[in-house]
């Protein structure tokens, strides 16, 4: 998979998971313990994680792919 499709997967899912959590925060106060634990406990972390990714994810690709055993001269 090249690395613009899986931005854009990324970017989807991101914006997916912003959806409810919207609709979490301008529902009506009766309606939150309805959907209250699947935004807080699914949605939100789904969405940060992602926003971290989105965010520092190309660090983390050069942390990882540098080769263990070179360090050690």
């Amino acid at each position: 998979m090249s690395s613009g499709v899986a931005r854009t997967i990324i970017h989807w899912i991101h914006i997916v998971c912003a959806i409810p959590i919207l609709g979490y925060i301008y529902s009506p106060f009766a309606n939150l313990p309805d959907y209250a634990p699947a935004t807080r406990f699914v949605f939100f972390p789904v969405m940060l994680v992602s926003g971290l990714w989105m965010w520092t994810g190309h660090l983390l690709l050069r942390l990882f792919s540098r080769k263990s055993g070179s360090s050690a001269s």
